[in-house]
């Protein structure tokens, strides 16, 4: 009976694309698909560094491109593939978020983060969903946010893009669910990355939040490990079109 337990969260052997995987969430998924026994490809516009100082780099590679052309997108892909062979999971994890009150929020840059979180999005589901629909299976995991379910503050673009995740990933499960594959988002709480730098040194607000959280504690980005895990694994084969919160409780009071 155990044996058959672990072997449905076996990913041993899968070939992965984890994007803006340079740090905070993306890399602790990529580091846990990696740990777990697939080979990875991390996108993301940063410099590499020595981030995978250490690892087999047989089985895990750093492509640098700016997901925000479709150019790029096209191109990372396709390097992504020629390294892997194929792919049998997807994570969506690039994504910015620029703070202005909404009366005062730059049209370019409302642009300019919708572009990277949803239209990037949905332009690597399609590539990946293609290849996928071919194999006959696949895992895309797409991250959503709290402001999937919310409507933050001084953050109405995040906020729309990430509602657009949530809906597109959605969509996607109701097309491809019978083709074999698995279209899931995981809703991170709220979490110690850099990306919430200006809330955490708000002292008030960071407390704020800190009251609603049943767990009493922001999160870490590998709290996302287990279910980055569960959803690109054969345990996850009868979830579709799922917006699974990783939040401590947030939503729940």
């Amino acid at each position: 009976m155990n044996k058959t337990i672990n072997e449905l969260f076996d990913i041993q052997g899968k070939k992965s694309i984890v994007t803006g995987g340079k740090r905070g969430i993306g890399f602790e998924i990529a580091k846990a698909l990696y740990d777990a026994g697939c080979s990875v490809v991390i996108i993301d516009a940063l410099p590499e560094e020595e981030l995978l100082s250490g690892y087999d780099r047989s089985r895990i590679t750093y492509l640098k491109y700016d997901l925000s052309t479709e150019n790029n997108i096209q191109k990372s892909f396709s390097e992504s593939i020629q390294f892997l062979g194929r792919v049998d999971i997807l994570v969506n994890n690039a994504g910015i978020n620029k703070r202005f009150f909404a009366e005062d929020f730059p049209v370019e840059t409302w642009k300019e983060v919708l572009n990277l979180n949803l239209d990037t999005v949905f332009h690597m589901c399609q590539l990946a969903g293609r290849m996928m629909i071919n194999q006959g299976s696949g895992k895309i995991v797409n991250i959503a946010s709290m402001l999937s379910f919310t409507g933050g503050f001084t953050a109405s673009a995040y906020a729309a893009s990430k509602g657009g995740v949530a809906q597109l990933t959605k969509s996607l499960a109701n097309e491809w669910a019978d083709k074999g594959i698995n279209v899931n988002a995981i809703a991170p709480g709220f979490i110690i990355t850099e990306l919430n730098t200006q809330i955490i040194d708000d002292e008030k607000r960071y407390n704020t939040i800190l009251s609603r959280i049943p767990a009493n504690k922001w999160g870490l980005p590998q709290d996302m490990h287990g279910t980055a895990i569960f959803l690109s694994s054969k345990a996850s084969d009868y979830v579709n079109g799922a917006i699974l919160p990783v939040d401590g409780g947030y939503l729940s009071r």
